[in-house]
């Protein structure tokens, strides 16, 4: 028997305490992976083992390397004080391996559009200020008015809101181009997220020119007076090289073209990054002062009651049935209709190309449960890409269901040594 496994064996009797339950190392369930695993994927297996659903096959899924799964899970504690510690757990995480983060990368940006108003500390100048966004180079389309807003007025708070409510890409879109391709990789790196390479727009088909070019925008006082204006900003952020070819064909233009689909210039993010940055903007008083971002009180108040908001309890931007509780909340434990009152989730997701991902706070008031969750996995059975022919509704979205159903499940039978108080993060949705 090698250290490996030794170790990982020894966890499992630290951590599983439910008799009735065989642990990983008893059961003919995972046998495969026993000899690669770590500490802390034998955390997190035994977890899916004995808290997650029978009805969904974790471990065909684990065995196969397509599917590129990687999970963090931090658990939270309380001390006295009631501040949060943190023990994370990681399962395959591999900063190398490629994922497309897709609109997962809307979150930093967000918060870093919040965090440049507070850094130009000018007078009048906040989320709530009109931006008008005009077309200053190919590709760029101007904005001066939005119909989803109370007063048709675009701004900054709004387009965060259609951000995390549901995941709006045109919104993303105006966010990157009033931070600038610059400012926003730059920033992130300075914050020791080196792997950040956010280098384009969402949605819209840009040449690699067109992104490093962002409208020139205006922010405009109640008596139609400019108060601030940035002009066409044109970026030389050098690209870090890569060479990340994926899948073994690609659709372009209507033809199928048979070679690896090259995501070496789209957007990088690694999930311990995204978790991170999540992790920071929840609890900026248990990140180091260099990983905080410059943020108000009111900025984090008004972050944590969009990022937990469903759509159905917005009136401004408003939305029909057709965005239910779950749909920007992949590891809401399947709900289709409905999330329960007592459960919130602050996160963001993303998914194109196959890949699926969700970063998550989870909060149960019921139960006075609290823990955070990052996965991804790449559901792309026929390798290739840009079919539209995804396995999302089979492989991804089922996937994300039993992840979340098997840590809630494990979380509630958790033992606290410290009751947990809550109160931050119960917020009033009626306004």
């Amino acid at each position: 028997m090698g250290y490996k496994t030794l170790i990982a064996l020894f966890a499992i009797l630290i951590f599983v305490f439910a008799p009735r339950k065989p642990s990983i190392a008893e059961s003919k369930n995972f046998e495969i992976l026993k000899d690669s695993i770590s500490f802390n994927d034998a955390v997190i297996l035994s977890i899916l083992k004995n808290f997650g659903s029978k009805e969904f096959d974790f471990e065909h899924l684990l065995k196969n390397k397509d599917y590129r799964v990687q999970i963090i899970y931090s658990q939270i504690d309380r001390n006295p004080k009631n501040e949060a510690v943190f023990t994370d757990y990681t399962l395959n995480h591999n900063p190398a391996q490629y994922f497309y983060p897709a609109s997962t990368v809307k979150m930093p940006v967000a918060f870093l559009a919040l965090q440049k108003l507070n850094q130009l500390k000018i007078h009048g100048l906040s989320r709530n200020t009109t931006m008008i966004s005009e077309a200053g180079y190919s590709g760029q389309t101007a904005v001066y008015n939005d119909p989803q807003s109370p007063d048709g007025r675009p701004t900054i708070g709004n387009y965060i809101k259609k951000v995390f409510m549901v995941s709006d890409n045109d919104a993303y879109n105006r966010l990157y181009e009033f931070l600038g391709q610059a400012y926003i990789n730059n920033t992130l790196q300075k914050m020791g997220y080196d792997s950040v390479q956010i280098v384009h727009r969402l949605e819209i088909a840009l040449t690699e020119d067109e992104n490093r070019s962002t409208n020139p925008v205006k922010f405009y006082d109640t008596f139609g007076n400019i108060i601030y204006q940035q002009p066409l900003i044109r970026s030389q952020l050098p690209y870090q090289p890569r060479q990340t070819f994926l899948g073994k064909g690609y659709y372009s233009r209507g033809k199928l073209v048979e070679q690896p689909f090259d995501f070496s210039k789209k957007n990088r993010i690694i999930l311990a990054d995204l978790h991170s940055i999540l992790k920071s903007v929840l609890f900026p008083e248990m990140m180091p002062a260099g990983k905080r971002f410059n943020l108000s009180a009111d900025d984090y108040s008004f972050l944590y009651k969009y990022m937990s908001t469903f759509p159905a309890e917005s009136s401004f931007p408003q939305y029909d049935s057709s965005y239910n509780d779950a749909y920007v909340k992949f590891l809401g434990l399947g709900a289709k209709d409905a999330i329960p009152s007592t459960l919130r989730i602050f996160n963001k997701v993303g998914d194109a190309y196959g890949f699926l991902t969700d970063v998550a706070y989870i909060v149960d008031f019921e139960h006075n449960v609290e823990f955070m969750l990052s996965a991804t996995i790449h559901c792309n059975s026929d390798g290739i890409y840009n079919d539209n022919k995804y396995d999302y509704e089979t492989i991804g979205f089922p996937f994300m269901k039993a992840l979340g159903q098997a840590f809630m499940n494990y979380e509630i039978s958790r033992k606290r040594k410290h009751l947990t108080d809550l109160s931050k993060f119960r917020l009033d949705y009626n306004n």
